[in-house]
């Protein structure tokens, strides 16, 4: 019986170690199996139409859209005189549609137009002047009707202003002479401004241009004409601060000479022309500017169009300081903030009383607002009714 139980707990040991063994074995082949692999997908199959029925055709892949070099800036409007000189025409429209309601030409005709110009700054003389020649039509009949008054009105002082010479004087052909144009007036006027935007007109048209900056006490004028002289590619020469205006627009001269410059564009500190050591000054820099190597071809006086008729008085102070030996003087004047002034009408003073051409006249603040004096334009804007 022992031996029986025996044969049986070794049976059952064998049993248990194979059950050990067996379970060990399949672990490790677990473990060391290699991952199985994806098959690649497999795409779907090409639908294929129905026999008949014609298959729709596929869109073509859209290509992209190659960009092309941007088309330039059109070029800025010049601004005309119509479209900014509202201020000075308000001042004789309310007049001009009067008269133009009545029947006949009366007393209170010229006493309104007489109103009307002076409004504007016309000045007494050459309003006495225009409407006496007028009166002197009606009275043999040439002129009987409201309408034809304002039109020869318009013809006459359209006529006032034609003839005079409004071209900035250059003469070339010397490299080693440029010409020089000094700009003087009085604080405020916008003489560096305006010699900014000249720099840039007579740069586009193939000028080379030096700015001299002598206006040593005003510290913001030569930072900004340096800006002025970064954007229109001119050069520039300019002192220390508070220095001699007269020696920076000498050297100006100096360095255009040396380096072939064609213009040199002398900005001057604004002074009152009541301040006599400071119109002394300026006539030190118009001699200096005249005994060094380049051409004083224009000396331009910069007034404020909203001064009215102070700009006469301020014309001959300036015209006497400048004038060297009794040669030179102002050769021409540059009317400033015309769009902005109802007293448009000292074009005509400045002109007759004068003799000085009006050149160049500000519409604005742009570069393209500075424009040439153009006389049938300027009193078409006067006498525009839309």
């Amino acid at each position: 019986m022992e031996w029986i139980l025996l044969v049986l707990a070794a049976a059952v040991l064998v049993f248990g170690i194979g059950v050990v063994l067996w379970n060990r074995r399949r672990s490790a082949g677990q473990v060391g199996a290699p991952a199985a692999t994806p098959l690649p997908a497999t795409p779907p199959p090409a639908v294929r139409p129905a026999p008949g029925v014609e298959a729709e055709p596929q869109p073509a892949a859209e290509e992209p859209e190659v960009e092309g070099e941007p088309e330039p800036a059109a070029p800025a409007e010049r601004p005309t005189f119509r479209s900014r000189m509202s201020k000075a025409r308000s001042a004789l429209t309310g007049a001009f549609l009067g008269i133009r309601g009545r029947r006949g030409i009366t007393d209170d005709t010229w006493d309104d137009l007489e109103e009307a110009l002076l409004r504007a700054d016309v000045g007494v003389r050459v309003t006495d002047e225009l409407l006496g020649g007028l009166k002197a039509r009606v009275k043999t009949k040439e002129i009987t009707e409201p309408d034809a008054l304002l039109d020869a009105l318009q013809a006459e002082m359209t006529s006032r202003l034609d003839g005079a010479d409004r071209s900035l004087r250059f003469e070339p052909g010397q490299p080693d002479s440029p010409n020089v144009w000094l700009f003087v007036g009085v604080n405020g006027v916008g003489k560096t401004t305006t010699i900014g935007k000249v720099a840039h007109r007579q740069r586009g048209e193939g000028r080379s241009v030096l700015l001299a900056a002598g206006d040593t006490f005003r510290a913001a004028a030569a930072e900004q004409l340096t800006t002025w002289a970064e954007r229109s590619g001119a050069e520039l020469v300019r002192g220390s601060e508070g220095g001699d205006p007269s020696a920076v627009i000498f050297d100006g001269i100096e360095r255009a000479s040396a380096r072939g410059i064609d213009l040199v564009l002398g900005d001057t500190a604004g002074r009152l022309h009541t301040k006599t050591n400071l119109m002394d000054e300026l006539r030190k820099v118009r001699r200096v500017a005249a005994k060094g190597k380049g051409r004083v071809t224009e000396v331009l006086l910069v007034i404020d169009a909203t001064t009215g008729q102070n700009g006469l008085t301020q014309a001959r102070e300036f015209g006497a300081a400048t004038t060297v030996d009794g040669e030179g003087g102002v050769t021409g004047v540059v009317l400033t903030k015309l769009d902005g002034s109802a007293k448009g009408g000292i074009v005509f003073a400045i002109e007759t009383e004068l003799g000085l051409p009006v050149k160049l006249v500000g519409l604005g603040e742009t570069i393209e607002d500075l424009v040439e004096f153009d006389p049938a334009d300027f009193v078409d804007a006067l006498f525009a009714t839309d």
